[in-house]
């Protein structure tokens, strides 16, 4: 079954295929077999090729498909590789995904057939792209996939195409990764031109064999990649496409940012850990931006009222903690983040889904309030996904933010490439990323579960759950939240016990870095209990400000006194406005000028007035064409004396 690794993104693509050629003919029923069935025979596959290359012992399994550039000693296949870093993203990715796809059967019931088809369709495209991504053998494969969910994030965020809002949000996720990517195909070129190939076996034993040949260009080639992993996966500054992302349906939203387009990011930077761990200033810098990014985004996660944004902005400050991970060294723990990562935001996406659809397309928690009687499935699953993300134990982003967290503090302790300090200032701004992160996650639960129901007595009538294909998705998914952490215990946790298998199984192909001086098991013990109790503090709060008869008065005070700062959180500090002053509108003046200036007027009024020209001389010179010989006769005397005079004198 390994020699058949490539139906694994052959199957969606046909899925997509079908539905895209005959989306004008299909019901509904057809449209569900398709669609859905095409991703549950992959997941099909994929358990089956697991289950065979769970044999393997971490062995690389490379499917060399075909022969895609060749040109002169440059020779790139289209290669499929097999390793445990693959197979523990495509685990996640079709599972997740499956159950998405379950899930948008009830979410889009309304649609019409030739929408819903559609809809389908591209999100079989999406997992053909990103199960491509995450099987590429090659830098050039892994960017087919790369470009693939890019171009599908555009569909999909874009899907309502007739609402201004949907449509600018595609196209704005669309050119703010094209800044990303266009580092991430420097990168790739310049990996060419240095190692002579882009396959990371190649690279890899390049760099093994002789590392000292290629250090002035590690540096540079990670950089870059990582300016195409800050696109992809939405840190600072590029992270501003991914809030807008909201604009498609809810399933989109839960895709995106659970298992396919933005993880994309960090996989990439993790499968390409062999170039980064010989640069540790571009460790660093993956570090530093993770970092910032994971607070930054938290803090403005505390102001937004859209269920959707909290949970968008949710999605980039946990990034920045996958990213933060990467930076420290901990690739695998990285990794575990976003296997975690990715069952608890879906839940917390197709629970929001499950709100709107009882609100009737209401996203504002302001109008919300006492679902929990209402809804009680999608409350129980939110609560469990939302204590999963705040870290709290035993659900499962415990274990994966809590190995984060003391694997940044081990490298500020042990004193990392030298840089011990900057990485202690960065776990102090992750470990106020997590208290912030307990704290609006919880804010959202009792605005969205809690109280009194704010919509109307209109509205409230019309509050129901979700039907059965949206709510067994949410309690697989919440069941993923709590279980799937066990597979990372640390060693502190164990009492020195090597228990943690997600690691093990990553070692070959995501080592960890290790530090000179790690921190001693009762450190250890000392950064757990403060990582839970900073949780703690922050859903402790955010009861205190949301929940019982005084909820909502310390916010509006707090509020009342530093308005500026409240505006300005609200308001996302107004780096769209900021970015809209400094970049668009420039550019759509540069844009507007190269148009009516220089294509118009310098190009095309430079070959109009050559044309009018030759067509004025034309009209002129025809007078001359009399077509009485005499004329011509007395035209070459006079222009033979004219010639003879001149030579005379």
């Amino acid at each position: 079954m390994l020699e058949l690794l490539w139906l694994v993104p052959a199957l969606p693509l046909a899925g997509a295929i079908v539905l895209l050629s005959g989306a004008l003919r299909f019901g509904k029923r057809a449209t569900t077999v398709v669609g859905v069935g095409s991703i549950g025979l992959t997941l099909a596959v994929v358990l089956t090729v697991l289950a065979q290359y769970a044999g393997r012992h971490g062995e690389i399994v490379v499917n060399h498909v075909f022969r895609w550039i060749s040109a002169g000693a440059i020779n790139v296949d289209f290669a499929l590789r097999l390793d445990p870093l693959s197979a523990v993203m495509l685990s996640f990715v079709t599972l997740v995904g499956f159950i998405i796809h379950v899930y948008s059967i009830g979410y889009m019931h309304t649609e019409g057939d030739r929408a819903y088809a559609r809809f389908f369709a591209y999100l079989n495209l999406f997992m053909f792209a990103m199960l491509t991504l995450v099987l590429g053998a090659n830098l050039v494969v892994l960017f087919i996939g790369w470009e693939g969910v890019g171009l599908c994030s555009y569909l999909l965020i874009g899907f309502y195409f007739d609402k201004e809002y949907c449509a600018n949000a595609g196209i704005k996720a669309f050119v703010v990764n094209r800044i990303g990517d266009f580092g991430f195909l420097l990168a790739i070129f310049w990996a060419l031109r240095v190692f002579g190939t882009v396959d990371f076996t190649g690279m890899a034993d390049a760099l093994a064999a002789d590392p000292a040949r290629y250090a002035a260009a590690v540096t540079p080639i990670a950089l870059l990649l990582f300016v195409g992993a800050v696109g992809k996966s939405a840190q600072l500054p590029l992270y501003v496409w991914l809030p807008d992302a909201m604009a498609g349906p809810t399933p989109v939203s839960a895709l995106i940012h659970a298992a396919t387009m933005v993880t994309a990011g960090v996989y990439m930077v993790v499968r390409t850990n062999f170039i980064f761990r010989l640069s540790p200033t571009a460790m660093l810098v993956v570090a530093a931006v993770g970092g910032v990014t994971a607070f930054f985004a938290a803090t403005i996660g505390l102001a937004q009222n859209d269920i959707k944004k909290v949970l968008a902005y949710s999605t980039v400050s946990q990034l920045g903690y996958m990213f933060l991970a990467a930076g420290a060294g901990a690739f695998a723990g990285g990794i575990f983040h976003v296997f975690t990562h990715a069952f608890f935001k879906a839940c917390l996406f197709l629970g929001a889904g499950s709100v709107i659809h009882a609100c009737s397309g209401e996203q504002d928690m302001r109008k919300m309030g006492g679902l929990a009687k209402k809804i009680p499935v999608t409350y129980w699953t939110f609560l469990v996904a939302t204590l999963a993300l705040s870290g709290i134990p035993p659900f499962a982003g415990f274990f994966s933010k809590d190995e984060i967290l003391g694997r940044v503090f081990a490298a500020g302790a042990g004193n990392l490439n030298g840089f011990g300090v900057s990485y202690l200032v960065l776990w102090v701004l992750g470990v106020a990323g997590a208290f912030l992160t307990a704290l609006y996650m919880f804010r959202a639960v009792y605005m969205t579960f809690h109280g009194e129901f704010r919509g109307g007595h209109e509205a409230e009538h019309h509050l129901h759950e979700s039907p059965p294909t949206m709510i067994w998705p949410l309690r697989i998914l919440a069941a993923g939240s709590v279980v799937v952490g066990l597979l990372g215990v640390g060693k502190a946790i164990t009492f020195g016990s090597d228990l943690n298998w997600f690691e093990g199984f990553l070692h070959h192909v995501a080592p960890t870095v290790e530090v000179e001086h790690a921190p001693a098991l009762g450190t250890e013990w000392a950064l757990i209990v403060l990582s839970v109790a900073v949780a703690g503090a922050g859903i402790a709060l955010a009861r205190r400000f949301y929940f019982g008869p005084q909820a909502f008065a310390a916010p509006r005070r707090i509020a009342e006194r530093v308005p500026g700062l409240y505006a300005a959180v609200a308001n996302k500090y107004y780096v769209d406005e900021a970015y809209d002053r400094t970049v668009v509108r420039p550019l759509g003046k540069l844009a507007h000028f190269s148009w009516k200036g220089i294509d118009t007027i310098a190009i095309d009024g430079t070959l109009n007035a050559s044309a009018f020209f030759t067509e004025i001389a034309g009209d002129l010179l025809r007078f001359l064409q009399t077509g009485n010989v005499r004329n011509y006769a007395l035209l070459v005397l006079g222009g033979a004396l004219a010639a003879a005079a001149w030579l005379l004198l």
